[in-house]
């Protein structure tokens, strides 16, 4: 019973960390006006909780498992996929999404690629009954439902002549408006889809890393620490002046995306103590 409840424990902090992820991270994105400088703020969050935390805490020499190879190569690879997820993420918000509707959609198509990944990995396809299957399609059809009544913003009676002047300019413009609105859902769409194929894959990969090192908490948390600091650090910083990044540094804007990265590592811890207590 006791684990029963440290498990769902864990998994509300994850759910709770993950889900307010997007707007914290979204309001980075707005005051820095860049899609990598928010995405190092989160590598740096990820690696002072997930790195340097555990490091001291193993310091007293009370974690279970061990180091192995196989587990240090899979918990890097979740780590790798969290950070494409995160990627994702700001890439969608980049391209004009909403938290309101990306986050849902992420969090509504990773589990399907969770349980698919899992069932795969675990040989396990037998044991998907049909009341589980859907289950699974009533998930995928609630993410297509969102994207399909996604929020619009409301115009207030102030707004109208600013409208209308607006709709007579995209009148003029003819078929580009439309073609580049076309094309920024399209960024959206695969932006989200990078994500939800990311964090659907997180679990599964994160689970095997923790096993092969004897069921061990700290050691797959840096690991994950690691992969975020290589990818979510080194290489956007490298990229910042080639790719001609017109954002700037901001106190705000690093607060907010420090503060979204330090929600994705606590969420991440919490997803490996819900495997610590038998999920």
């Amino acid at each position: 019973m006791t684990h029963l409840l440290g498990m769902l424990a864990a998994i509300a902090l994850t759910a709770f960390c993950w889900g307010v992820y997007g707007p914290v991270l979204h309001f980075g994105r707005d005051a820095m006006q860049s899609a990598l400088r928010p995405f190092v703020c989160v590598g740096l969050a990820y690696f002072l909780i997930a790195v340097i935390a555990p490091v001291a805490l193993m310091s007293r020499g009370r974690e279970k498992g061990s180091w192995t190879s196989t587990g240090v190569l899979w918990s890097l690879l979740a780590g790798a996929a969290g950070a494409f997820g995160a990627l994702g993420v700001i890439l969608a918000l980049t391209a004009g999404g909403k938290p309101i509707y990306v986050m849902p959609l992420v969090f509504g198509g990773a589990p399907v690629v969770n349980t698919l990944l899992t069932a795969f990995l675990n040989k396990a396809f037998g044991q998907l009954k049909a009341p589980f299957l859907a289950g699974l399609i009533l998930v995928i059809t609630g993410a297509v439902t969102v994207l399909v009544f996604k929020p619009q913003p409301q115009l207030g009676h102030a707004d109208k002549p600013a409208a209308v002047e607006a709709a007579a300019s995209a009148d003029a413009e003819g078929k580009v408006g439309v073609k580049q609105e076309t094309e920024r859902f399209f960024e959206v769409l695969l932006a989200v889809t990078l994500a939800l194929l990311s964090w659907g894959a997180y679990g599964p990969v994160l689970h095997k890393g923790q096993a092969a090192m004897g069921g061990s908490r700290l050691r797959p948390l840096i690991c994950i620490g690691v992969a975020y600091f290589l990818i979510a650090v080194l290489v956007p910083m490298a990229l910042l002046g080639p790719l001609g990044d017109e954002g700037s540094w901001s106190f705000t804007g690093i607060a907010w995306s420090m503060a979204a990265g330090s929600l994705g590592a606590i969420g991440a811890l919490g997803t490996i103590l819900a495997f610590a207590c038998g999920g």
